[in-house]
């Protein structure tokens, strides 16, 4: 890889003229200028984005950690934000933990290391470790999803409650009674407020929930596929299921065409998140669409105004989401 000194000898100039005519920072005179960019487009010469940094205490570079990006709505935030800061020119650096918070810890350290301007984190937990972590260092820091608690940051997220009120709302309005619950994570904060909608929603209705149709699984269609499977099998199986995500959803499909029962003849499904594969499912999936494309935008543009301007408010913002009505769910059979 060539270096600023073989491109200043090539171009016969010091290599402070080169620095300059990367940088911008006084005037060259136009043939040198030229004679410069001539040799470093034939040198294929990049410059080193941590010298610079050291220079102007900027990389123009935003670190980003996400529990599994292969989950389709977090690839769908992620192009949000990488849109939106690509325009405002910064780069995306990002990271998995799969869900583990020791490697989410060490993943940041990381990023830190890298010199990031800014961090957009969507926590996999919340442990004491992260906590002091975060809380201790005055990287803006962007939580979206998830919140820390201890840890002053601008937080976005979509109302989980609301969402999954409306989907439980709607199935009672088609005459279900025994609405099942598969939710994610126990521990996430996403997921209780999930089920607290389903519940206010049944509440509202006078209709008891029973303990055995809540089953807290993880946000994958395998741990759909289990729920579902767990749910057909009791001897008063539920006529309408809400899932905690799409593919918790599109898991519990598979187990109940395998199990014989019809849907939406025998069984509705309502997924949550509004991923592309939910409009392609077998059936195509009914669910709570999130507004994933806006979140990722917004969540970049505040983290930028955060980065330039570290004395602004903090900021919580709560984006709503919608009913998609689609062919998983119909009125209650009888």
């Amino acid at each position: 890889m060539a270096t600023m000194k073989q491109v200043a000898e090539r171009a016969g100039v010091s290599t402070t003229t080169v620095s300059h005519v990367i940088n911008n920072t006084r005037v060259v005179s136009a043939d040198v200028r030229a004679r410069v960019l001539g040799v470093i487009q034939q040198m294929r010469y990049v410059p080193s984005a941590v010298a610079r940094s050291l220079k102007n205490d900027r990389t123009h570079t935003i670190g980003m950690m996400v529990p599994n990006n292969s989950n389709p709505y977090f690839a769908e935030v992620i192009r949000g934000i990488e849109d939106a800061a690509f325009k405002q020119g910064y780069n995306v650096i990002l990271c998995n933990s799969y869900d583990d918070p020791g490697k989410q810890v060490a993943y940041i350290r990381v990023l830190m290391e890298k010199r990031i301007d800014g961090l957009i984190l969507v926590a996999s937990g919340s442990d004491a470790e992260l906590t002091r972590f975060l809380a201790g260092d005055r990287l803006p820091t962007v939580l979206v999803d998830r919140e820390i608690g201890g840890v002053a940051a601008d937080f976005i997220e979509a109302d989980h409650e609301l969402g999954a009120y409306l989907g439980a709302k709607y199935l009672l309005e088609l005459g279900h009674r025994a609405i099942a619950c598969v939710a994610g994570p126990e521990k996430l904060l996403p997921s209780r407020d999930r089920v607290a909608g389903y519940r206010r929603a049944l509440d509202e209705a006078g209709v008891a929930p029973r303990a055995e149709w809540l089953i807290y699984s993880d946000f994958t269609s395998a741990g759909g596929y289990r729920a579902f499977q767990q749910l057909l099998a009791l001897a008063e199986p539920p006529s309408a299921i809400c899932a905690g995500n799409d593919l918790m959803a599109i898991g519990g499909i598979c187990a109940a065409s395998e199990a014989g029962v019809r849907i939406p003849g025998q069984l509705s499904v309502l997924g949550y998140d509004d991923i592309a594969p939910a409009a392609y499912s077998n059936p195509p999936l009914s669910t709570i669409s999130q507004p994933t494309r806006e979140m990722g935008a917004l969540t970049a543009r505040i983290l930028i105004e955060r980065m330039l301007n570290p004395e602004l408010p903090l900021r919580r913002e709560l984006l709503q989401p919608s009913l998609v009505v689609r062919k998983s769910t119909a009125p209650f059979a009888g």
